[in-house]
């Protein structure tokens, strides 16, 4: 009952929507996990083996809880904690195993941080206003990208834009479909594709035994951690919340997506699958905006449909891993950042709206947004993070400059 229930829900919108998901999750970072497994001397098959426990883990961890909720709940794999893993591994000369045992202890921290709920409290803090800027900071990068790649493809991103127009017009629902296909239609015409073999074969896992040590607890595993809170579930819960998942029980409205929960369930799913790769699974904030936007379904309950759609096509990544990260990455990189952008521009421009509605909140809403979208990393830590303590705090500045001027003495 419940598999007829979402073949009648989806649509081909929310099926590109969950496409283009893992179209620009994958091709935007897959070098970087790359490099992060180089990093500790990772095979060929060990790094298949990666594809196979992320592709796995991202999926189930989107697929179960998309579907059993009726809501869109999207997983990635933390892309600033692979460049952290790239970085200090190239420095360290960490072996495998000490990677592997720094993996867990990440994993079990994620899973604290959910179990107590304690992240998800603070987030609920943060003023929706602060939350949609961080969201459209966050996304106007790629929103920006998509246009920049007019530099060194105007021909291709020129008729992208005028076929995603064209589709607004005519066909609202299917404007990114009709748009990749106009893409796809034009790179093949003009051999824009890389020609390289692809092989379909499964993948197979590759066991590596944890090693601990606590040069790879400091150097790995804790930044890991917090790289992966701050840069990847903070604007991922921004998203959730400022496209109206959040919990609204409160509000009259549905309990929304549980935070705490789906973040036990990326900890959990790390913690098992981190000996054959997983390094840190998240609540994903890109790809989420796409499928939990508009353009995914002109029905909010129905966009689950979308997610559905990309945890499933991750799982297919997992399993056939070599041949399909072959044939993600011929796609050119200046499809990839336009079509990024044209399926974002609903949901940047939402985000948007909410954050500048309320004029109390308008200048904390504009630095936040300013803070995210400069790509500032301080002590590791990326602009997501720095953009709500910025937010928060000139909010905080603005309150105590109101209060006292509400207690002052009148002449």
């Amino acid at each position: 009952m419940a598999r007829m229930q979402f073949f009648k829900d989806l649509s081909l919108s929310a099926f590109t929507a969950g496409f283009v998901a893992v179209l620009v999750g994958f091709t935007s970072s897959v070098a970087i996990v790359f490099q992060a497994a180089q990093a500790f001397h990772a095979t060929p098959e060990m790094i298949a083996s990666w594809m196979w426990a992320l592709g796995i883990g991202m999926g189930l961890c989107t697929v179960v809880p998309s579907l059993w909720l009726k809501k869109p709940v999207m997983v990635a794999w933390s892309t600033p904690g692979a460049a952290v893993l790239a970085s200090a591994g190239a420095l360290g000369g960490f072996s495998m195993q000490e990677a592997v045992g720094a993996f867990m202890v990440c994993a079990v921290l994620i899973t604290l941080a959910g179990v107590t709920g304690w992240f998800e409290r603070v987030m609920n803090r943060i003023p929706l206003a602060l939350a949609s800027s961080l969201l459209a900071g966050v996304l106007a990068r790629f929103g920006l990208s998509g246009f920049t790649a007019a530099q060194t493809a105007l021909p291709l991103v020129v008729t992208m834009l005028l076929a995603y127009l064209l589709g607004k017009r005519l066909w609202p629902r299917y404007a990114v479909p009709v748009t990749l296909l106009v893409a796809i239609v034009f790179v093949a015409a003009t051999a824009g594709f890389s020609g390289a073999g692809v092989a379909f074969s499964l993948t197979f896992p590759v066991w590596i035994g944890p090693s601990f040590s606590l040069a790879a607890l400091v150097s790995l595993a804790l930044p890991l951690f917090i790289v992966t809170m701050a840069s990847q579930n903070l604007p991922g819960v921004a998203a959730i919340q400022a496209s109206g998942y959040g919990d609204q029980r409160g509000k009259g409205g549905d309990a929304g997506i549980p935070i705490s929960k789906v973040i036990t369930l990326t900890g959990l799913a790390t913690l098992v699958l981190a000996p054959f790769g997983a390094f840190a699974l998240n609540l994903s904030a890109i790809t989420a905006a796409i499928c939990m936007g508009p353009e995914a379904h002109a029905h909010p309950e129905r966009r689950y449909t979308a997610a559905v759609s990309c945890g499933v096509l991750y799982v297919v990544i997992g399993l056939f891993g070599a041949a399909i990260t072959g044939v993600l990455t011929a796609f050119p990189k200046e499809l990839v950042a336009a079509i990024a952008g044209l399926a974002l521009l609903g949901t940047i421009g939402g985000a948007l709206a909410s954050a500048l509605r309320e004029e109390t909140h308008r200048e904390a809403a504009a630095i936040t947004f300013l803070v995210t979208l400069s790509g500032v990393v301080v002590a590791g830590v990326g602009s997501a993070f720095w953009g709500v303590v910025a937010g928060a705090l000139a909010l905080l500045i603005q309150h105590v400059g109101r209060d006292r001027a509400a207690h002052k003495p009148r002449a």
